[in-house]
């Protein structure tokens, strides 16, 4: 995460870069530099390889569901507008009890804060004991209507039940974004924008992510 002190804007997106922890399976991180100025070329030209669910990245419904809606068709109001960060303190999974005592609202952006954030982006190699959003809890997010929930690792689901989860919450059209990185963010209102690649028909695309406190607004 970067922050300035000339800036409001804070930047939740990891960066990504040459071999950088991508979730197992999934295609790898390249990047290579294939002209440089260094070397005499006219211009320095870098060619990037990647998964559409590389870092920080916002999941379609087709990734779940056969015949679904892409990336390209998501609704933009979904990822733009207020949000509210929710610090979770289980560091096995985020419960339905956990997010009913933050009094969730119809057609709120909530964006979970876990051990995450401090813990597993600091390797480049996959940490398994992250922290998810456990299956009742997804099924809680739908019984609230929520629009979008963020989640501040490479999935949003995991204990051996993380297809179902992102089912649950991408049939109902909840916008599902992951791998945030919430280090140093305080829980409360922020402004969000995030806004993933227009990838025609993907199943999903990285997207960067700006937070911006409401807390003096």
């Amino acid at each position: 995460m970067t922050t300035s002190a000339a800036a409001s804007w804070i930047d939740v997106t990891v960066p990504i870069k040459n071999q950088m922890v991508h979730w197992p399976g999934d295609p790898s991180i390249e990047l290579t530099q294939t002209k440089h100025l260094e070397r005499g070329d006219p211009a320095t030209v870098s060619n990037l390889s990647l998964g559409l669910h590389t870092g920080t990245h916002v999941d379609a419904p087709l990734h779940f569901i056969a015949g679904a809606s892409g990336i390209d068709e998501l609704d933009l109001n979904r990822v733009l507008g207020v949000a509210r960060v929710i610090e979770i303190e289980d560091t096995e999974s985020v419960k339905r009890e956990a997010l009913r005592g933050h009094g969730l609202r119809p057609g709120e952006r909530i964006l979970l804060k876990t051990k995450n954030s401090a813990e597993c982006w600091n390797s480049d190699t996959f940490v398994p004991s992250y922290v998810y959003l456990s299956l009742d809890a997804a099924r809680y997010v739908v019984e609230c209507n929520i629009s979008t929930v963020g989640i501040d690792y490479l999935s949003i689901g995991g204990g051996g039940e993380g297809h179902q989860t992102h089912r649950v919450l991408l049939e109902r059209q909840v916008c599902v974004i992951e791998g945030l990185w919430l280090s140093g963010v305080s829980a409360g209102e922020y402004d969000l924008i995030c806004l993933p690649l227009r990838v025609q028909g993907g199943d999903g695309a990285p997207a960067r992510v700006l937070l911006r406190s409401r807390a003096a607004a």
